[in-house]
């Protein structure tokens, strides 16, 4: 015969105690007093995004009026400029006005020149004060970025690519080209390029000068 197998005593649930009503009023109460900081933090956190986002409304406004304001400083800067140079360029006209009237009465033209050349001379002046000057083109090496060649010519007493006439003259502002010379630069046929033998007088015909 088989013998049963003992069962293990089952555990009977605990009661459960029975808390104090001391006890709940102290948990309500802390449940209470931590939702309340909650809510503080909840209402300082939302302060402080609308504080921020105030801030970023009027940067944003201060922004957009600075844009507008600058672009209307540069727009009166550039007006401003034009009228100083415009005014400057005046006393030129003035005086190109007095010479050309006063040329009918001229009987002899040097006189005339010298009142032009007293006017060009005042219109460089004036570029001058400016910054803006004439580019040293005549007899100076051919340089690429303040000459521009318009054509060659030969003069073998001459270093090559020298510059030896201005066909236009060219202006740059402090140190930048806003204008290159137009040049004339000298061209030496190379060591290996034949050169022709111009013909001597009394060479041509036959030797017995038939």
């Amino acid at each position: 015969m088989s013998e049963d197998t003992p069962k293990e005593p089952v555990e009977q649930p605990k009661p459960e105690q029975e808390k104090h009503p001391a006890d709940n009023a102290g948990h309500k109460e802390h449940k209470k007093e931590k939702t309340y900081h909650l809510h503080e933090q909840i209402d300082k956190l939302q302060a402080e995004k609308d504080e921020i986002f105030a801030r970023l409304q009027r940067l944003s406004a201060d922004y957009q009026n600075y844009q507008k304001r600058s672009a209307r400083q540069i727009a009166e800067s550039i007006a401003y400029e034009k009228e100083v140079i415009i005014k400057s360029l005046l006393p030129v006209l003035d005086n190109f006005d007095h010479t050309l009237s006063n040329a009918e009465k001229l009987q002899d033209s040097t006189d005339l020149l010298k009142g032009v050349k007293i006017v060009y001379d005042q219109f460089l002046a004036i570029l001058k004060a400016h910054g803006v000057e004439q580019i040293n083109a005549v007899g100076q090496k051919f340089d690429p970025v303040c000459h521009q060649a318009l054509t060659q010519r030969t003069e073998p007493d001459k270093e090559d690519a020298i510059v030896l006439e201005e066909f236009r003259k060219g202006y740059k502002l402090a140190d930048k080209i806003i204008r290159p010379a137009v040049v004339i630069i000298n061209k030496n046929p190379s060591p290996d390029q034949p050169q022709t033998e111009e013909p001597k007088a009394g060479d041509s015909g036959s030797e017995n000068g038939d």
